[in-house]
Formats: structure tokens, C-alpha cells, sequence
């Protein structure tokens, strides 16, 4: 009887057990909705079973499906940046459907920032951080990352170098902290700080890096947030992180645009017409029938030769979703853009995969992120932008004959090859006869490992390796026909020989290794709150730089290319440690303290160490008793930040040192009859140490109406020392004439204002607008080791015109790069005389001495604006910014815009710009001329840089397959009064800018 209970017992035990299993096994499908306070669609929210990986996305109309939820008591969790979290208990018996009704949070406050090393929610960040996701990022064709900022955050000025494919930006943080050294921010992808050394072959390196890849910037501001990065961060830091994979089942997003491009404004040249009118009112002097013999019969718009209406287009693909417990997305990119100007070109193919998964119950969270991409490039020789404006517009484009290409040229039987000797070539053929291409490869991949302790669980140990690789090279080919060849050269056996085909590469790379612990604590009891990190980080540089021999067309070598060595080698080192403690009570008085030492060998043995400290403060007033719950006030808080940071971008490697280089074949010294090559020392700097920027930083962070308008105001003060200059040396005290030193001071001094207002929030209808402004004053304070307030300054920013002429100047007590002129003398007649100047210093003699200051390059205040509407499935927008204050120099008026110009004294006739219709400017005093502040002119604008249209159609397939169309319109227009092709240049000096476009985008967006 026993045997049979016991038996009995074991088989109802088996029976319980199946059946337990047999329970756990069956999952059911939970669907439902996420929607916002008002009812509408929070696409991209995502909605998972808490403690677990399995999770699905919600599409454009606000629904999720989750699949193999278990059966019993389950808790779904929804989540949605800008909102509050909210989890919900069900009992799950079978498939069931749940809404979630998400509140916002309070000017996105929950929402969280990536910072140096780590992440902060944004209510409790102490330092000047702003940050743009992909949600408002500008749309259209865009090439490179910094486009999708432009104009978004008040104190940042990106202005692209020019229209070409691919061109980079001049991107000033509060205007930049050096004069010499450089003014661009630290750029840190994925953890990984890149470096600011040139690629050959690449006209920007940002343009390796897709776009479509990136989600968030993270622009770190103000020393306190920026001096955990030490001595890179004195102009800033960039943050970029890339997209990741989220929890659910695969989704595929698909992307295409077209775009079509033109310019806006050509330079404002003599037209043919008003070519033969002038040229034959100035050419009446004996002789001059030499010019007059030159007129043709053609019209020929020499801009219109050149430029061309471009095609381009963009397409990218990718997939995200959640392979078991591996999150991950992979996409892949191929943009194909024509340049304007003819012969130019990009072609893109770009690669990301992002692997993150979480093991060991998520103690161990891995972080795996690969971006490489190949770059095609043609760039276009722009100098014929110039020779454009001025070749003869009366003579034809083609010779009819096959002498040059078939090329029209300006001729002189009497010289050797043919060509008038210094006389412009044709436009045309300045691009068309010459093919410099290049192809440039590079690998950004990073490995990040972060351990959470399982017997001390507040304790995290991340360790991180990254290495940025890049290889770039390409060739600049000549045929032996092109004009630009007609001279030739000599080769080995004597014999004269034309056309050209040099080749460049460069080896560039970086890593990184990073180690730091990683401590967080709520301590309760007391209402406290500390977070610390404490690490060491390593960073090599290299860069390689390979010679070549270059060639004739005809393959035999050019002997004046031969090198004395294969290849130049760049290496320098950082090492670093660093900490940073946050401390909060009661999430009211919030204190931040950083620290960071580095080591660098750009400097000599014994000065390589700099630390870089800093502080903040912050007061969460709002959550001030008289204050909390308080909707019309939701949020205010101040905040008192104060840091020091470091530069060591824009000097050599080696230049604490006198390097010896072997002189080449042409510099050979003589010992009876046998010549000799000579090793020559370089100059050298021992004492150069690091350039210090100091910066103190009040801000403001508000927010009314639970969130629906919020932003900040940022007061800021910022001296840099040891300034970064190149001075001169006395003779006898150095191997150089000139070096970069520590010899000054600078200060900035200004204010940020940013707002952002959902004036709209409604389930059909929604506009959001946002508007930023800042001002900001620079001025040098000391240029000379001892303060010496009589130094007449450093000379700067060379122009066309004269030899090593330049118009503008570094001087005490002024902006940096200020222009340096003569004030020009206007008649009654409100014209300016010619060659008239005030005589400053009263001597009776217009010299050197008469040259005062007279503005600046820079903007005095910028401006963004930024608009969305939103009405049910239709989107409409626009982007825009304005810039007071800054001024240009029109060197293309002040070189061509003279008699001498057009009637030339090679005794050709060139043209020039119509300037001398207004002015009749004669030249003959050209050489004070060149510095007439008549030529500096207010460069003050508005740009809309874009109005976007989108309409989404929704579900085109069963369920699923949201479809979306939009429209675009890049530099749609500009106001302003400055008289040549575009006032936005970066350096002040408008000197045949490649032109900025108009372009027109339409993109097609599909979800699966």
C-alpha cells in the first residue's frame, strides 16, 4: 500500500510539474495604443516587459504589437523621451490590448543627456549643455553632420567654408579662444575624440560620417561641462552619438531624395555690353587701340561656362530590432552629389553597425558601434572662379582650332609657348584639363564594456577602446595640352616636356584606451544624491605622410620632384587622468566638481603637464516649496559654474625641438667642384606651454506651462592666456623667422537666449517654434610677453592684390583679425576719390602710419528661428538665421574693380567688376588702394536656410509600411546689403568663394 501512495504521489507530482511547464509556456500577444495627454500618436515610444528584453516599437499612428508575453502577472513599461515613464500591471490569460496615456515631462527633464564620460538627466545638470536630437535636426540635402545643427543652438556659429561637395564648416563655440591656435570644438563620436589633423584627399573629414547615421549632439558649452575633456575642450566639445537598436521585432527604414541645385547670384562683373562701352571710354590714350583691337564679337558669360545646374541624390537603408538578447542595427549609405561648378563631385558609400547587448542579468552591458565609410572625390579647380570674372567676355569659349585643348587663349606669337605670359586662362579649360580625384577610406569603431558589480552593485567598471583609421590618396593629372602646361619643364635627358601626374597619400589614426569606475547612490535618509567617475585615458596620434615622384604626361619622371625621404612621420601622445563628482540634495542645490591632468608631448619634457579644474552650483528653485507642483512655473533653476580649460590643436608635434632636415637638390652647398646637400635646423619654441582658457558662466533654466515653453539664458565671461600667437623672432635668435608662442592675452565676454514653445499641442494640430540669440564681444588684451600696450599688433589675413599684402590685424584692445585700412575720402558728390586717403598721423604722407582699425569679421550678435507645423497627416516648416555686425572685405572688387584691371599692363584687356562703373577707380595708386576701407563692407543678413513640406500617407501595406513624402528647399533666400555673391564667409576675406547653391530636395521615407 505504501509503494502504491509513494508511486501515486511521484506520478502527481510529474502531472503538476508538466502541467506547470506546460503553463509557462504558453504567451500570449498584447496590442494596444501609446498616446500623448492629448490623444495623439507618440511614434518612436517604445513599450517592453519590465525586467526583460522584450519590448516593440510604436509606429506612426500610435500602435505596438508585443509578442510572447507569458501568461500570469506582467508589468508593461512605456517610455518616450520628453515623457514621464508609466508601467502597468496585467494578468495576461491570452491576448489582451492596453493603452498607455503618457504625461509630459517637464521641459523635458527626465530626458537624458550624454556628457563627458558618462550620462545626467537633464534636471540635473549644473553646466551649459545643449542638445539636439534627430527629431529637430535640419532636413534636406545634407552631406555632413554639422549641417543638421546649423542655426539650432544659441552660441553656436556653423557657417560652411563654401558650396563644394563635401565642404566642411567653421564651427565657433563663443566664438572661438585662441588667435593662432585652433577655434575648433572637440568632436567625440561614440566616446571615440577624434583628431583635427588633415586627411589628404579629404576636403572635410566630418563628411566620412553619414548623417543619417547620427541620433543626438550633446554640445558642451561652458568650462565646468567641458573641462572634463582638459586641454582639447577650450573651444568646446561636440558630443555625437549614433543610432542604436531598440527592443522588438526588426524594423526597416528605408530613405531616398533627389535633389537638384543652382546658384543664386552671379559676380556682379561687366556684362559683354557694358564691356565694350567702358573699354572704349577708358582706352583713348595713345596706343590703346592695342586694348580695342581685343573686343570680340562673342557674349560670352564666362560664370555661366563654369557653373551648372548639379543632380544628386541620397538613399540609405537600415534595419534595427533584437536578435534573441542582441540589440542591434545596421544601415548602409550611398550619396552621389555634383558640384556647381563643373567637374566637381562626391560619391559616398558609408556603413554603421551598432551591437549592444546586456548579460549576466544586465551587470555586464556591452557596447559595440562601427562606422566606416569610402569617399570618391572630385574636387574642381577654383581657380577658375576667378578666371571667370575676368576673361574677356567678348571672345569666344572655343578656338576652333585643337592648339590648348581647343581652348580659347590669349596668344603672343613671340613667346615659346604660344601664351601671353601671366595673362588669365580660359575658365573652361582651367577646369576641364585638369583631374584631381582622390578616394579616402576610414574606420571609426569602438568597444565599450561596462560592469556592474554584483556584490556592490552602486559600482560600475567601464573600460573602452576605440581606434579612428584613415587612408586617403589620389592623384592631380595634367595633360600635356592643357594651358596650364604650355611652359613644360626639363627632363633628365634635357629635353622639355609638358603635362603632369603627382599623387598624394596620408595614413591617419588614433586610439584610444580609457579606463574609469563609475559610482552612483541615493542616500535617502539624508536626501542626497553623488555620483562620481574617476579614470585614466591614453590617446595616441599618427599621421603619415607619403612623397612621390611626379611625372610628365608621357610617364618619364620630373627630376625636381625627387625626395629625400619616402615618407613624413607625425606622432604625438596624451595621457590623462580625470574625476568628476556630482552632488544633489533634495534635487534642490545641486554641486558639480571636475578635475583633469594631462600630459602631452607636443611640449618639451618637464612642461608637458597641465590640470584643468572646475566648479558649478545649481538651485532648482522650482522645487522650492513656495514654488513645487506650480504648473504656470514648472521649472527654474540657476546655475554658477566656473572652469579652466586647454588647447594644443594648431602647433607642431616636434616644436619644442630645432629638427634637422636634409635640403633638397636645388639647395646644395659647393666644396671645389662637388656640391653637397646640408642638413638644416628648423625653428624651435622650448618654452611653449599649454593655452589656458578661463571661463565663468551664469545661466537661467526656465520652463512655463508644465514644459510647453521652456529654455535658458546664459551670461558668460572668458579670458584665455597664454595665448597662442605667431610673432616674429629678432635675427640671430632662432633658426625661423617667425614662431607660434605664449605671448598674450583675450578675452570674450556674452550672452545666450534660448527659447523653445509648443504654441500648439493638440491631436490634429501641433506647431512648435524655437528662437535662439547671442552676443558676443572679443578683445585682445596683451600680444607681447611683457604687457607692452604701444604694440603695433600682429598682421593677419592675406589678400589678392600686391605681394604679402594684408588687411587685417591682431591689436591690443580690438576683436581678433580686425581689419587694418586706410579711411578713404568721398567727394561732394558722396563717391570716393581716387587714391584719396585721411592723413592720420598729419605727416603729409599716406603710409603705414595712417592705417587704423575698422571692424571685424565676426558677428556682433547671431540669430536662429526654427518653425513646425503640424496639421493632422500634413507638415509644413521652416529653418533660419541672422547674423548683425559682421563685416567683409570684397577682394574681388578691390583687385579687379580699377582701369588698371581691365586695361592690364601685360596690354591685355581683362574684366573685372562693374564697381568701377560707381567708383572710377583708376589703379594708379593701387597699393594703398588694396586697403581702402571702402572695400569693407556690412555683411549683415537674414538667410532662410529652409522651408520642408511633408505628407504621411500612413499604412500602405496590411498593417504596417508607413509611407512619407517630403519636399525641400535649401538657401531659399537672402536679405542683405553686401554687394558681392554671398556675405557668409568664414574668415572675413571674400575672395572667390565657391558659390553656395539653391537647392531642391524631394525624399520618400518608408517604415516596415
Amino acid at each position: 500500500m505504501r509503494k502504491f501512495f509513494t508511486k501515486q504521489y511521484l506520478l502527481l507530482c510529474a502531472l503538476l510539474m508538466l502541467t506547470t511547464v506546460s503553463f509557462a509556456q504558453q504567451t500570449a500577444t498584447i496590442t494596444g495604443k501609446v498616446v500623448d495627454e492629448n490623444k495623439q500618436p507618440l511614434p518612436g515610444a517604445v513599450v517592453t516587459v519590465k525586467g526583460t528584453r522584450n519590448g516593440a516599437p510604436v509606429d506612426v499612428q500610435g500602435n505596438f504589437r508585443l509578442s510572447g508575453v507569458p501568461y500570469g502577472t506582467v508589468t508593461l513599461q512605456a517610455t518616450f523621451i520628453g515623457y514621464q515613464t508609466l508601467d502597468k500591471t496585467i494578468t495576461v490569460t491570452g491576448n489582451a490590448s492596453v493603452e498607455f496615456y503618457l504625461l509630459p515631462g517637464s521641459q523635458d527633464l527626465n530626458e537624458v543627456v550624454v556628457i563627458g564620460y558618462g550620462t545626467e538627466k537633464k534636471k540635473d545638470l549644473t553646466g551649459s549643455i545643449a542638445v539636439v536630437t534627430a527629431k529637430d535636426f535640419n532636413t534636406g540635402d545634407i552631406t555632413t553632420p554639422e549641417q543638421l545643427i546649423q542655426g539650432k543652438v544659441a552660441g553656436v556659429s556653423i557657417i560652411t567654408n563654401s558650396g563644394a561637395p563635401g565642404a566642411g564648416s567653421q564651427i565657433l563655440i563663443r566664438g572661438g579662444a585662441s588667435v593662432s591656435g585652433s577655434n575648433q570644438p572637440l568632436i567625440v563620436i561614440d566616446g571615440v575624440p577624434l583628431s583635427n589633423d588633415k586627411i589628404a584627399g579629404a576636403a572635410n573629414p566630418l563628411d566620412m560620417v553619414n548623417p543619417n547615421d547620427i541620433e543626438s549632439f550633446s554640445i558642451l558649452k561652458d568650462a565646468s561641462a567641458a573641462a572634463i575633456y582638459g586641454n582639447r575642450a577650450s573651444n568646446g566639445v561636440i558630443l555625437i552619438t549614433t543610432k542604436k537598436g531598440k527592443a522588438g521585432k526588426p524594423q526597416v527604414f528605408f530613405s531616398t531624395q533627389l535633389s537638384v541645385s543652382k546658384i543664386t547670384k552671379e559676380a556682379p562683373t561687366l556684362t559683354p555690353s557694358q564691356f565694350r562701352t567702358y573699354i572704349g571710354q577708358v582706352a583713348t590714350a595713345p596706343g590703346d587701340t592695342l586694348y580695342t583691337h581685343q573686343l570680340g564679337s562673342a557674349n560670352t558669360d564666362w560664370q555661366k561656362e563654369i557653373y551648372q545646374t548639379a543632380v544628386s541624390n541620397d538613399n540609405n537603408i537600415s534595419v534595427s530590432g533584437t536578435a534573441g538578447k542582441l540589440p542591434y542595427r545596421v544601415s548602409i549609405g550611398y550619396t552621389d552629389e555634383d558640384g556647381v561648378l563643373k567637374t566637381s563631385s562626391l560619391q559616398r558609400i558609408s556603413g554603421n553597425l551598432s551591437l549592444t547587448p546586456s548579460l549576466l542579468d544586465d551587470h555586464l552591458k556591452i557596447d559595440f558601434n562601427l562606422l566606416a565609410s569610402q569617399v570618391d572625390q572630385r574636387f574642381a579647380n577654383t581657380g577658375a572662379i576667378g578666371s571667370a570674372n575676368n576673361f574677356n567676355p567678348t571672345v569666344p569659349v572655343y578656338s576652333g582650332n585643337n592648339n590648348f585643348g581647343g581652348y580659347f587663349e590669349i596668344l603672343d606669337p613671340t613667346a615659346k609657348d604660344g601664351l601671353k605670359n601671366l595673362a588669365p586662362l580660359n575658365p573652361l579649360g582651367l577646369l576641364e584639363e585638369e583631374n584631381n580625384s582622390s578616394v579616402v577610406s576610414r574606420v571609426i569603431a569602438s568597444l565599450a564594456v561596462d560592469y556592474k558589480l554584483h556584490f556592490f552593485p552602486d559600482l560600475h567598471v567601464n573600460v573602452s577602446y576605440a581606434h579612428d583609421g584613415t587612408d586617403g590618396g589620389g592623384f592631380n593629372y595634367f595633360p600635356p595640352y592643357a594651358a596650364t602646361q604650355a611652359v613644360g619643364a626639363v627632363d633628365a635627358k634635357g629635353v622639355t616636356q609638358h603635362g603632369s601626374d603627382s599623387r598624394y597619400s596620408s595614413i591617419v589614426s588614433n586610439g584610444t584606451f580609457d579606463g574609469h569606475l563609475s559610482y552612483a547612490h541615493d542616500f535617502k535618509s539624508i536626501k542626497s544624491h553623488v555620483d562620481a567617475v574617476a579614470g585614466y585615458s591614453t590617446q595616441d596620434f599618427s599621421t603619415i605622410a607619403y612623397n612621390y615622384l611626379t611625372y610628365f604626361a608621357n610617364g618619364e619622371v620630373n627630376p625636381t620632384s625627387a625626395f629625400n625621404y619616402p615618407y613624413d612621420l607625425q606622432q604625438s601622445d596624451l595621457t590623462s587622468v580625470y574625476a568628476r563628482v556630482n552632488y544633489a540634495y533634495d534635487d534642490k542645490y545641486l554641486l558639480t566638481g571636475t578635475f583633469r591632468q594631462d600630459v602631452s608631448t607636443r611640449f618639451a619634457p618637464g612642461i608637458r603637464t597641465g590640470n584643468f579644474p572646475s566648479v558649478a552650483a545649481a538651485w532648482v528653485i522650482s522645487n522650492e516649496e513656495f514654488l513645487k507642483g506650480n504648473t504656470t512655473l514648472s521649472n527654474l533653476k540657476l546655475r554658477l559654474e566656473y572652469g579652466v580649460t586647454g588647447n594644443q590643436d594648431g602647433i607642431g608635434n616636434y616644436e619644442y625641438l630645432s629638427d634637422y632636415s636634409l635640403s633638397n637638390n636645388t639647395a646644395q652647398y659647393p666644396f671645389g667642384n662637388t656640391f653637397y646637400q646640408q642638413y638644416r635646423p628648423g625653428g624651435f619654441y622650448f618654452g611653449r606651454t599649454w593655452e589656458q582658457t578661463a571661463t565663468a558662466n551664469v545661466g537661467i533654466d526656465y520652463g512655463f506651462m508644465n514644459g510647453r515653453i521652456s529654455g535658458s539664458i546664459d551670461v558668460y565671461s572668458r579670458k584665455t592666456n597664454h595665448l597662442l600667437a605667431q610673432i616674429n623672432e629678432p635675427a640671430g635668435t632662432n633658426f625661423s623667422t617667425t614662431i607660434v608662442a605664449n605671448i598674450g592675452n583675450m578675452t570674450d565676454k556674452g550672452v545666450e537666449v534660448g527659447i523653445n514653445a509648443k504654441i500648439i499641442n493638440s491631436k490634429d494640430l501641433s506647431w512648435n517654434v524655437g528662437l535662439n540669440a547671442t552676443l558676443d564681444r572679443n578683445k585682445i588684451t596683451n600680444l607681447t610677453a611683457v604687457p607692452n600696450p604701444n604694440f603695433p599688433g600682429i598682421p593677419q589675413g592675406g589678400i589678392s592684390g600686391g605681394i604679402g599684402t594684408t588687411i587685417q590685424i591682431d591689436q591690443i584692445g580690438y576683436p581678433k583679425n580686425s581689419f587694418f585700412t586706410y579711411q578713404q575720402v568721398y567727394g561732394t558728390n558722396g563717391k570716393p576719390l581716387d587714391g584719396v586717403f585721411v592723413d592720420k598721423n598729419g605727416d603729409g604722407v599716406i603710409s603705414s602710419g595712417d592705417l587704423s582699425v575698422n571692424h571685424g569679421p565676426d558677428p556682433q550678435e547671431y540669430f536662429g528661428i526654427n518653425s513646425d507645423l503640424r496639421v493632422k497627416q500634413w507638415n509644413v516648416g521652416f529653418s533660419a538665421r541672422a547674423s548683425l555686425g559682421n563685416y567683409v572685405y570684397n577682394n574681388v572688387a578691390s583687385t579687379t574693380g580699377f582701369k588698371n584691371n581691365f586695361l592690364s599692363g601685360l596690354g591685355v584687356v581683362e574684366n573685372g567688376s562693374n564697381n568701377v562703373l560707381q567708383t572710377g577707380f583708376t589703379g594708379q595708386n593701387a597699393g594703398n588702394e588694396y586697403l581702402s576701407d571702402y572695400f569693407i563692407q556690412n555683411a549683415s543678413f537674414f538667410r532662410m536656410d529652409n522651408i520642408h513640406l511633408g505628407y504621411n500617407f500612413g499604412k500602405v501595406f496590411k498593417n504596417t509600411g508607413d509611407f512619407r513624402i517630403t519636399a525641400n528647399v535649401q538657401n531659399v533666400f537672402i536679405i542683405t546689403n553686401y554687394t558681392g555673391v554671398d556675405p557668409e564667409v568664414t574668415n572675413g576675406i571674400d575672395n572667390n568663394l565657391y558659390p553656395r547653391p539653391r537647392t531642391y530636395v524631394l525624399g520618400l521615407n518608408l517604415t516596415l
